[in-house]
C-alpha cells in the first residue's frame, strides 16, 4: 500500500481524532452548539485519550481562530469560504503544527482524509507553503471581530489586552474544599480559605481526596457568590443550580438547600457530587418561570442563565457562537427571573444575583432596573475580607470580575455579583 493510500484511509492512526475535532468545529461555528454539548456525538467511539485530544485540538483552534484564518488567507489567491471544509482542515493542521507541537508531516497527513474528494492539493499546498515560510501565530491571540468592539465599548483598551492574554492558554484548575480546615496534600496555592489552585494538570479522579469527596472542581470566581452568603442554619435556594458547585458550598456551610435547575441531565452530575461529598440537598428539576417554593427562604442565590461570555478562557467556543441576539434573549429572561425570585426571599433575607457574563446588559443593567422597581431591596456591599487578596468591590458594593484580575496567579473567570437584602 502506498503512502498516498494510507493517507486516504479514514481509519489510519490519528484520522478519526481529527475527524472528531472537525465535527466539533462545525458544531460550534455552523450550528451554534457549545463545545462540551457537541463532544459526545462528535467523539463517539473514541478512546478517552483520543476524545481528549480531539477536544484539545478544537478548543485551541477556537482560541486562535482569527489568527489562523489570517494566516490561511495570506497563502491563498482568493479567501476560502468561512465554512469550507478545506479551511477547517487547514485550521486543524496549523494549530497542531504551530501550537500543539505535532510534527508537520503528521499534522497534514491526518487532516487530508477530511477533505477526501475535495481540494486536497490546495490544503496540502497551503500548509506546505506556510510551514516552509516559517509561519507563526501572534502572541497573544486576537479576539474575534464580533467580540472585541463590544467589549471595548463596555470596558476599554486594557480589558481587551487582558482578554487576549487570558485566551492564550487554558486556565488553571481550582478546587473548593468541603472542610476548610482539612486541605488535601496536593501541589498548588490557596488564594482564599477553602480554596486550592492546582499547580499542574492532572486526571481529576486520581487526585487525593476526590473519592472521599473532600473537594470539587469550581473556578474561583464561580465560588464567590455562595461565599457571600456565608455560613448559616436556615433555608437556601440555589436557582439554576447545575452543575452544582454552589449547592455543595451552601450545604457544606450548614444551609438547608433546595437546588433547582431546568435540566434533568445536568442535575445528574449534581446528584453524583452530592453522593461523593456526602452532602445533602433537595434537588428539583423545574422551570423557574413556573415553579414556586413552598415558603420564602432565608437566602436565595440566582446564578442567572446568561451568554456565559465570562468563561471564555475555559470555553473559547462562546467567543464564536454568542451573538447579540442571544445576549438580548438572555437579558430578557434574567429580567423576568430576577423579579420573580425576589418574592422568594424572606423579609431580612439575602438575595445573590450573579452571572458568568462580561456583558453589562447581563449584570449592571439588570441590577439597576431591578433596584428601580423594588425599593424593598438594597445592596449589601461586598467587603475586602470576603475576597481573595487583589480583588475589591466597586464603589456601589457590587463585584465585577474582569480578565486581567489576579492574572499573576492564573486569573479567574468573568463574573458580575450583587448581594442584596430584603427589608424587614
Amino acid at each position: 500500500m502506498t503512502d498516498n493510500k494510507r493517507i486516504q484511509n479514514p481509519d489510519a492512526p490519528g484520522v478519526s481524532t481529527r475527524r472528531a475535532a472537525l465535527k466539533l468545529l462545525e458544531a460550534v461555528l455552523r450550528r451554534g452548539l457549545a463545545l462540551e454539548q457537541a463532544l459526545d456525538d462528535a467523539a463517539r467511539g473514541l478512546a478517552p485519550n483520543d476524545r481528549g485530544l480531539a477536544h484539545a485540538i478544537a478548543a485551541e483552534t477556537l482560541r486562535r481562530l482569527p489568527d489562523l484564518d489570517a494566516l490561511i488567507d495570506s497563502a491563498t489567491q482568493r479567501p476560502l469560504p468561512d465554512d469550507a471544509k478545506a479551511r477547517s482542515a487547514l485550521r486543524i493542521a496549523l494549530v497542531q503544527a504551530l501550537v500543539l507541537g505535532t510534527p508537520g508531516h503528521a499534522a497534514i497527513a491526518t487532516v487530508l482524509p477530511l477533505v477526501e474528494g475535495g481540494p486536497r492539493k490546495l490544503v496540502h499546498g497551503v500548509f506546505g507553503t506556510l510551514v516552509r515560510q516559517g509561519a507563526t501565530l501572534p502572541e497573544p491571540p486576537t479576539l474575534p471581530d464580533a467580540v472585541a468592539p463590544r467589549w471595548h465599548a463596555a470596558w476599554g483598551d486594557q480589558m481587551i489586552e487582558d482578554a487576549e492574554r487570558a485566551i492564550a492558554v487554558p486556565p488553571p484548575i481550582d478546587l473548593t474544599l468541603r472542610d476548610w480546615g482539612n486541605a488535601p496534600e496536593l501541589s498548588g496555592i490557596s488564594l482564599i480559605a477553602g480554596h486550592l489552585r492546582l499547580g499542574e494538570k492532572a486526571a481529576i479522579p486520581t487526585l487525593e481526596g476526590y473519592a472521599e469527596g473532600d473537594w470539587w472542581v469550581q473556578d474561583l470566581a464561580a465560588s464567590l457568590p455562595a461565599r457571600l452568603i456565608g455560613k448559616g442554619a436556615g433555608t437556601a435556594l440555589d436557582l439554576c443550580a447545575a452543575p452544582g458547585g454552589k449547592t455543595l458550598q451552601l450545604a457544606a456551610a450548614g444551609w438547608d438547600v433546595t437546588a433547582v435547575d431546568i435540566s434533568e441531565a445536568r442535575l445528574a452530575r449534581l446528584r453524583e457530587n452530592l453522593a461523593r461529598t456526602r452532602l445533602e440537598a433537595k434537588v428539583v428539576a423545574a422551570d423557574l418561570l413556573s415553579w414556586q417554593p413552598h415558603a420564602p427562604a432565608d437566602a436565595v442565590l440566582l446564578d442567572a442563565p446568561c451568554s456565559a461570555t465570562g468563561i471564555f478562557r475555559r470555553h473559547p467556543d462562546v467567543l464564536h457562537r454568542v451573538r447579540p441576539s442571544l445576549i438580548t434573549e438572555m437579558a430578557e429572561l434574567q429580567a423576568r427571573l430576577f423579579v420573580r425570585v425576589a418574592d422568594w426571599v424572606k423579609p431580612g433575607g439575602i438575595l445573590i444575583y450573579a452571572t458568568c457574563s462580561l456583558e453589562p446588559r447581563e449584570g449592571e443593567s439588570q441590577l439597576k432596573r431591578f433596584l428601580g422597581e423594588r425599593a424593598d431591596f438594597s445592596i449589601v456591599p461586598v467587603e475586602a475580607r470576603e475576597l481573595p487578596e487583589g480583588l475589591a468591590a466597586r464603589p456601589d458594593g457590587t463585584l465585577r470580575l474582569l480578565p486581567g484580575m489576579l492574572a499573576e496567579v492564573g486569573g479567574l473567570d468573568g463574573f458580575f455579583i450583587a448581594r442584596l437584602k430584603r427589608a424587614e
